[in-house]
């Protein structure tokens, strides 16, 4: 017998997401896998229910998990969704893996096999499947336009008849997949563009984005794609070449972000007291405390004349592109194990064993049990 998929609306504030796509159910019903949808599901990301063929709908989420044995989430159930969900069904989505020890528990204890994305690893094959990377895109998108909407400069050089106007200066700190994408926007709009990362393969990327890379003395390549943690002197050395750096920009955008840890203080407080009078930090990496110093999630600070912004949930502010992006990854995730619309795993296999956090009662992923701290 077929299986079908589940998707319910999500129900964390401010989430505009949905898991699936007209585009990817039809992708998934052309493998013979059945799709249930709540009402509205994709309101939000501007889907339509009638852009969803050949699916059943219910009126609410217990109506959806009900009859549904994959389940397809953007954020992480809450303790009733958790209830709700059908004893051993397979759960997929960004579930936090790092955050919540409650919450893994009552997965257990409902025998949830989950997989959370974040935990994907960074290998070449998993490239299609990586909603980090599809999600920070849309992150560092976001940056690049909030950083023009509150520059008090136009971005771009402008040759005027009242004479020249200069272009702005940005920087962005960290030259992953969202800081490449906020050096892309941000060069898009005309600005004058210098990034850092402390992995020194990132200066080639950079430049080649047209960015001028700030080249502080410190590397630090790490394993699995992310950079490890510095060292003391490092730090102080990355620090005292970045001050000056940061003081000649209009804006700063971080971007530098650590899986299941707190984001690392880059702008220190002596650091914005030495910016320009009116320059703005967009700091991207809020959500998990923040690159800046006086980051307040979720909030618009003035501090010494510097405007810092700490917003939340930026892929949100993009729903449709977001969740199309999305629901992709998901799509490359589970159709290798989908045949004749019944889903087998092949437990050894390595995206499949890394992404998984618990299953049969117990978790299973070795990082999540050690920050957990399980035995």
């Amino acid at each position: 017998m077929p299986i079908y998929i589940g998707v319910a609306r999500e129900s964390a504030p401010g989430e505009h997401r949905v898991a699936l796509s007209p585009e990817t159910s039809e992708k998934f019903q052309a493998l013979g896998v059945k799709v249930v949808l709540e009402t509205n599901v994709g309101l939000d990301s501007h889907f339509m229910d009638a852009g969803f063929e050949e699916v059943a709908f219910s009126q609410d989420l217990p109506g959806v998990y009900s009859k549904a044995q994959l389940i397809l989430r953007v954020t992480p159930p809450t303790p009733e969704e958790i209830a709700a969900l059908p004893e051993g069904s397979v759960l997929i989505g960004l579930l936090k893996p790092f955050e919540d020890k409650a919450r893994l528990a009552a997965l257990n204890a409902r025998k949830i096999t989950a997989f959370a994305l974040e935990l994907l690893p960074r290998i070449s094959r998993a490239q299609s499947m990586d909603a980090l990377s599809s999600q920070g895109a849309c992150a560092g998108y976001q940056c690049g336009l909030i950083a023009a909407a509150r520059c008090t400069k136009f971005f771009p050089m402008l040759t005027t008849a009242a004479g020249t106007i200069r272009p702005a200066r940005v920087l962005v700190i960290g030259a992953g997949v969202a800081g490449l994408q906020a050096i892309a926007t941000c060069k898009r709009l005309g600005a004058m563009v210098e990034a850092y990362d402390v992995r020194a393969a990132a200066r080639e990327q950079i430049e080649s984005l047209g960015a001028k890379f700030v080249d502080t003395g410190v590397s630090a390549d790490g394993t699995g794609g992310y950079a490890r943690d510095l060292t003391d002197d490092e730090k102080a050395q990355q620090t005292e070449k970045l001050a000056k750096a940061v003081a000649l920009s209009d804006v700063v955008i971080t971007t530098a972000a650590i899986p299941g840890k707190k984001a690392p203080i880059i702008i220190t407080t002596d650091m914005i007291a030495r910016m320009k009078y009116g320059a703005i930090i967009v700091d991207m990496a809020a959500e998990s405390g923040g690159n800046c110093a006086l980051t307040q999630p979720g909030e618009h600070v003035v501090a010494n004349d510097v405007n810092i912004h700490g917003p939340l949930n930026l892929p949100s502010r993009m729903p449709t592109h977001a969740s199309e992006l999305y629901a992709k990854n998901l799509y490359n995730f589970l159709s290798p194990w989908i045949k004749d619309g019944e889903l087998n795993f092949d437990w050894s296999d390595d995206v499949v064993a890394g992404t998984l956090l618990c299953k049969d009662g117990v978790t299973v992923h070795s990082v999540v049990k050690q920050v957990m701290g399980e035995a």
